[in-house]
């Protein structure tokens, strides 16, 4: 999509102008107008905007105001404001500049220097923006197991803190999770770790097509799975584990695969009880039932043990 301006101006001859003046450069895609500093904010937080050319002086709301009131909100904080003001004296540019405006431009304007001053905002905007896009998806790397696409162990533990100190503060239930591929070992030996990573995956989907998406699963290590579900009793964190158990036992798979039965075995633990104190309560009472669930016979699933 072809960057957004806005002109903020009460002058519907100045905004037919700069409109005209930009239009000519093929550098916007649409032109947003506002009579006022209020209806300007307005437009600001209702479209996405790329940069804004601000009058300093207008009645209601002039353009300090505008860019304090655009400080104020994150969402719109880094959207570049260029001031058009009509004055020689630097004192109200020198403050437009320290509260956080780009740049500024001075009427009468020149149409060269108005057309150069916007397309380095707008190249600075769009540099931020690749920046900032980048950056998230560096984070979002830096959570992710790269083959299930689950949440890694690192991200798992850090939400799994989270969520405990949530569910104590506000007496809310907190389940998890623990699960694991049965046999898995088998799994590679007889076809591969390639057919392996195959079984991974579809347990995977698995998985998540079983949570609620405010639910949050993770692969622990090798074929070992964590989940937490926030707000779940008991009841229903064993119902998700017995859906799970069940989708996984009915995958179907091609090849070498077809003639081997994928199960998975699971333990449970809720919160808040008296023995989990901490997050490593939580994590060794599930991880106690799954093991139990695997001496048992595998294929099940396993409530830890009341305390």
């Amino acid at each position: 999509m072809q960057p957004t301006l806005l002109i903020i101006d009460d002058s519907t001859v100045l905004r037919q102008q700069v409109m005209e003046i930009l239009k000519g450069t093929g550098s916007f895609g649409s032109f947003l107008e506002a009579s006022n500093g209020i209806e300007g904010f307005k437009m600001l937080l209702d479209h996405d905007v790329d940069v804004v050319l601000c009058d300093l002086e207008m009645p209601g709301m002039d353009g300090l105001k505008f860019l304090d009131m655009r400080n104020a909100r994150a969402e719109v904080r880094d959207i570049p404001v260029i001031l058009l003001t009509g004055r020689e004296g630097q004192d109200q540019k020198v403050s437009g500049l320290e509260r956080g405006a780009s740049d500024y431009v001075t009427k009468p304007f020149d149409s060269g220097e108005l057309i150069a001053r916007v397309k380095v905002q707008l190249k600075i905007k769009q540099l931020q923006d690749d920046l900032r896009e980048q950056n998230q998806r560096l984070e979002e790397l830096s959570n992710t197991d790269p083959l299930t696409q689950l949440a890694n162990r690192r991200f798992l533990m850090k939400t799994l803190e989270k969520e405990f100190k949530r569910s104590l503060r506000n007496h809310e239930p907190l389940s998890m999770v623990m699960a694991d591929i049965d046999h898995f070992k088998r799994i590679n030996d007889t076809c591969g770790h390639q057919q392996g990573d195959v079984v991974l995956k579809a347990v995977s989907e698995a998985i998540l097509d079983e949570l609620r998406e405010y639910d949050l699963a993770a692969r622990f290590g090798g074929e070992e799975f964590a989940l937490i579900l926030p707000g779940a009793e008991l009841p229903q964190a064993t119902a998700a584990a017995e859906r799970i158990r069940k989708r996984v036992a009915n995958l179907k798979f091609e090849g070498c695969l077809k003639q081997l039965t994928v199960t998975i075995s699971l333990g449970v633990a809720t919160g808040p009880r008296k023995d989990i104190k901490v997050v490593d309560d939580m994590m060794r009472l599930s991880d106690d039932a799954l093991y139990a669930a695997k001496r048992e016979g595998r294929n099940r699933v396993v409530i830890a043990d009341s305390p």
